[in-house]
């Protein structure tokens, strides 16, 4: 304790190196409200996105044929068709060609109600996926029918309401039925019906651009069981295709008889709102947070001086002749910086999401909503980002004794990485290996839109995804950190002062 007091004292009797702790902090912030200027200049109004049970922004567009139940009940259908219209990359003839997008959407749904973001429960038919069974936007379980739906091999679909439970099933034939899963559904009379909806057609492997798609669903009668008022009535949930695209040029949402049943057409996405460059520009938690990397590497000046001025100065020979054990002085000197760092770092980053979510209303720009849990794990985790790579610092500082070669190693292991990485400066695939093996796989710590099997988009560094989950790339960076600060124990005992 005395040890730690004392290094302590050091660092807070040097003004060079308080003022520097204070610049890290001002400079993370400022780095975020001038980039957002900047990109409010240039970009244009996105909206405003519905948000979803669990506080995620969500798509939430779709076709919808619709009655009232009131209590239990259940719906079952038959899907004989899901085709589409996409538009030609080539510009063919009118523009078009047939076909439905991976993710495209046709099949039966309970919901709360028609407001968007509204909890719901669904059994579809999919354009490559089979049958699935998704509710709240997040959940998505796989049924048992694969392929394609058609007029001789229909996927029986089935909901089945009890309380506020919600089952479904699937069937190859209307007899045999199999239970997929169950969900939650609330409310004393809920919307239920038929749904079809496609999302924009996303180019993964050139460069994620998307275009519109379109998707009709044919339906058998439906049949029904329990409390069911009114009439089939049509709606469209949403303006157009929402956030996910819009329709092919020609189409609209709207649908029509057929025998005892029914055809659908409709675009958008029941998902959640993932990243990348279908979605266009907007403002997320990791945007608030991009003025850390700045801050870092003020802060990283000040860590390394930390360590390399007694040795301008000539005075750790004094440190370590009052106290001997050399060990213990590297220890109370992380701890102080370490401290210190995640200070700053939370603080900053604690300041930046408010500012930065004001700058972004001022300028009428959407933000992807996440719940609080993820942005106060940002927050926390923005800390110790900070905390673990300032300790790195002060170990390559011990261990290269010179200032500036101690910069020059951290900027290029940790800085530079992210920067080339999420600049899109190198093929995802070395963008991947550099955000697993460096560092700079800590920053993964301030991501806060996950991935999602369901909704297809460009997960790569460039759109703003890291390839190790947020804990695991901070354990990276900890990792990094341990090592450099052991290998600096066993320089300071082998090495004379």
């Amino acid at each position: 304790m005395r040890t730690l007091r004392s290094e302590w004292t050091k660092f807070r009797t040097v003004r060079g190196w308080v003022l520097g702790t204070v610049a890290a902090a001002v400079a993370a912030v400022l780095f975020l409200l001038v980039g957002t200027v900047s990109s409010s200049r240039h970009q244009g109004e996105v909206g405003t996105l519905p948000v979803g049970p669990g506080g995620v922004a969500v798509n939430d567009s779709f076709s919808f044929l619709h009655r009232t139940l009131t209590g239990d009940g259940s719906l079952t259908v038959p899907v004989t068709a899901l085709t589409g219209v996409l538009t030609d990359p080539a510009g063919g003839p009118d523009g078009t060609l047939p076909g439905v997008t991976p993710w495209a959407k046709a099949g039966i749904i309970v919901k709360s109600g028609l407001r968007q973001g509204s909890s719901y429960a669904a059994v579809t038919a999919t354009g490559a996926h089979g049958v699935r069974m998704q509710d709240d936007f997040t959940h998505d379980r796989a049924g048992h029918l694969t392929g394609a739906p058609s007029r001789g091999a229909p996927h029986w679909l089935r909901l089945v309401r009890a309380g506020t439970t919600v089952t479904g099933y699937d069937s190859p034939d209307g007899v045999t039925w199999r239970a997929i899963g169950t969900a939650a559904v609330a409310g004393a009379s809920v919307e239920a019906g038929l749904f079809v909806t496609a999302p924009a057609a996303v180019d993964t492997a050139g460069g994620g651009g998307s275009s519109p798609a379109t998707a009709t669903g044919t339906f058998g009668r439906p049949a029904v069981t329990g409390s069911w008022q009114g009439h089939w009535a049509h709606t469209r949930v949403g303006e157009g295709a929402g956030s996910s695209g819009s329709y092919v040029p020609g189409t609209s949402a709207g649908h029509r008889a057929s025998g005892d049943g029914f055809v659908l057409t409709g675009a958008g996405d029941i998902a959640p709102v993932v990243g990348g460059p279908a979605l266009g520009p907007a403002f997320t938690v990791e945007t608030f947070l991009l003025g850390t990397f700045v801050g870092l590497v003020v802060l990283g000046v000040v860590a390394v001086q930390f360590a390399t001025g007694e040795y301008r100065r000539g005075l750790l020979g004094v440190t370590f002749a009052a106290t001997p054990r050399r060990g213990r002085v590297l220890g109370a000197k992380a701890g102080v910086v370490a401290v210190a760092a995640f200070v700053v770092g939370a603080g900053a980053a604690a300041l930046s999401l408010p500012l930065g979510e004001a700058r972004a209303a001022s300028a009428r720009f959407t933000v992807l909503t996440v719940p609080v849990s993820e942005q106060t794990r940002a927050v926390l985790g923005t800390g110790l980002l900070v905390a673990a790579t300032a300790v790195l610092a002060l170990s390559l500082g011990f261990l290269l004794r010179r200032s500036a070669t101690a910069l020059t190693a951290l900027v290029t292991t940790t800085v530079l990485p992210y920067v080339l990485a999420l600049g899109g400066m190198l093929p995802s695939g070395p963008a991947d290996w550099l955000l697993r093996l460096t560092p700079a796989a800590g920053f993964a710590v301030q991501q806060t839109l996950p991935r999602h099997d369901h909704v297809l988009s460009v997960y790569t560094p460039a759109t703003g995804y890291f390839p190790l989950p947020p804990w695991g790339g901070l354990a990276v960076l900890a990792a990094w950190a341990l090592l450099a600060l052991g290998a600096a124990f066993l320089v300071l005992r082998r090495r004379p002062v």
